[in-house]
Parts: structure tokens; sequence; C-alpha cells
């Protein structure tokens, strides 16, 4: 059996366990078992869960379980995953994703794998493929323990309706009590998150200032798109530290990403590389940013951006 942990923030199924959901079913699929999905706490709308492949949807019902702590998480999906005899325990490679991983794979025994991107090869061995080396490179990790648990980037495959809804049952599991105290939450509302962004406008130093954010917000909202920023962006203050991205910040992989102003440091590829088309806006010719780029525009973004936005327009109006 696969057991896929949907994440469900404040209670909420987003994308990314649609994703991951996804991903388990076409697993399950290759292995000839079933694909079960598991969510924790309070959750809405768990059931949809079995539009994308999941055959049955477990809820550990549980309030304590409202509030994050890896170590009361994995201990949870461990005994859940030993209950329902699943061999195969499929996360999304999100934050939390992250910080469960290597603890359950510890207490399951099993061999792990952060942020693969495709679908195991099944054939007599069991093989993922991930990127390494800040995405210059693949990967192919064979897992030989009888247990493996992995987790799924962000955008490696979009969800994909077959079948749908199905009954929540509970599941009975013990659960530990927390070592965490959570004193506040403060959460980012009315925007799609970064690591779930399909389409990304960042910028970086190249803006000058905070007061001329305004062109990047516009194209992003006529694309529909997240805004993003560099490094030296956020420290200074300029933009929130959410929209970091970069090695040290968000890592995402959208189908777009835009960056304007931005030079291409390594630090700064490293958290985007991977996205599947990259355009670059920037009046130096010999940035590092273009040798990464899918399509690049020498000129001053000042010009630039607000064409591009306007070209957009025209074209969503023709």
């Amino acid at each position: 059996m696969v057991l896929v942990y949907a994440e469900s923030p404040r209670g909420q199924i987003k994308k990314s366990a649609l994703e991951t959901v996804t991903y388990g079913y076409q697993t399950a699929q290759k292995m000839g078992v079933d694909c079960v999905a598991i969510t924790l706490g309070n959750v809405d709308n768990a059931a949809q869960l079995g539009q994308y492949g999941a055959s049955k949807v477990y809820n550990v019902a549980n309030e304590s379980l409202n509030d994050f702590d890896s170590q009361v998480v994995t201990s949870v999906l461990a005994e859940a995953a030993n209950k329902l005899g699943a061999t195969v325990v499929i996360l999304g490679h999100t934050s939390t994703g992250k910080s469960v991983l290597g603890r359950l794979a510890a207490k399951m025994d099993a061999g792990s794998v952060p942020g693969v991107n495709a679908i195991p090869n099944i054939n007599g061995t069991f093989s993922v493929t991930k990127n390494v080396f800040s995405g210059k490179a693949i990967a192919e990790v064979q897992v030989n323990s009888d247990h493996k648990v992995l987790s799924v980037m962000g955008n490696s495959l979009q969800p994909e309706v077959v079948g749908e809804d199905v009954a929540v049952e509970t599941l009975d599991v013990s659960v530990p009590a927390s070592k965490i105290k959570v004193k506040e939450v403060k959460t980012i509302d009315g925007e799609v998150p970064l690591p779930e962004a399909e389409l990304v406008v960042s910028a970086g130093r190249g803006m000058k200032g905070p007061e001329n954010w305004g062109i990047i917000e516009a194209l992003a909202d006529e694309l529909g798109a997240t805004t993003a920023c560099s490094r030296p962006v956020a420290d200074t203050g300029w933009r929130p530290h959410h929209e970091h991205v970069g090695q040290t910040g968000v890592a995402i992989r959208p189908n777009l990403y835009i960056a304007a102003g931005i030079s291409g440091a390594i630090q700064h590829l490293a958290g985007v590389n991977s996205s599947k088309v990259i355009v670059v806006i920037n009046k130096d010719p010999e940035a590092p940013f273009f040798k990464a780029a899918t399509y690049g525009v020498v000129g001053d973004l000042f010009e630039v951006v607000p064409r591009l936005t306007q070209a957009i327009k025209d074209f969503k109006a023709s």
C-alpha cells in the first residue's frame, strides 16, 4: 500500500496535497497496490482527495494536530503506516515534509529520498530521480529497503482527476503530547504560496527602491502570478521575507519565472533554476542570469516591464 500525507494548513487542502496524492496514485498503479491518503486535525473537504486517486481517506481527528509539531506528526504517521500496512509513504517537499521525512524514515527503518521529481521506475528495483547540484544534474536513486519514504517537489506533475469523492474514515492512532507551545500564528492570506505558484514575477535591486514595486505588482496581477524577490531586497526591507526566493530562501519550480533587475548570483539561481521557463529582464547584457534564461530581454526594466504588462492586456483584450 502507498500512504500519502495530504497537508492541510489551516484546515484547507492545497494544490500541493493534490499533487502529492496524484503522485501516490500513479506510484501505486505501477506497484499494483492501493493508494490511501491521511489528513491530520480539522480538515475541510478531505473527501475530494478521492478524485485524485485515493481509494480511502483517513483522518486523525485530534485538535492538537492543528498546530504543527514535526515529532508528533512523525509519530502519528509512523503508527498509521504500520497499522495500514503501507510500504511506501509519500510527503510533499514542503517545509513540513522536509522536517518530517528524515524522522519518519528513521522510525520506519526506511530508505528515504527528498525532492523526487518523477514517478518511480519499478522494474525489479525501485528507483526515483531528483535534481542535484542546484539543479545542474539529475540523480537516479535506487531504494532497496522494504519501506520507503519520499517527498515530492512542487509542480513536478499536475493534479489529475481520476475518480470521485470518497468517505473520510477516522483512524485511531495515539497522539503524543507536543513539547511545543504555540503562542501566535501569523499567516499570509489572499495569494498563492510561492512553492505552489505556477507563475512568478520577481525583481531585485535593479528596482532602485520599494516605491517602484508597483510595476512588478501590475505585471503579476495581469498574469495572475505570485510576486517574489532576491535576498538583498528582502534583507533591506523593500519586500517581506516570505517573498525571498533562492538558496537561502524559498526554492521554487514554477512553469514561468520572470526576473527583472536580478543579476543572477549562484545563490539565487539555486532556488529558481528548476523553473520550466525563465525570462530575464536586465540592462546589463553580461548579467550571469542570461546564461540560465530561456528568453532574455536586454533593456531598462522601467521601460520593458510596463510595455510587457500592456502587451499582455492587449492580448487578453483581443
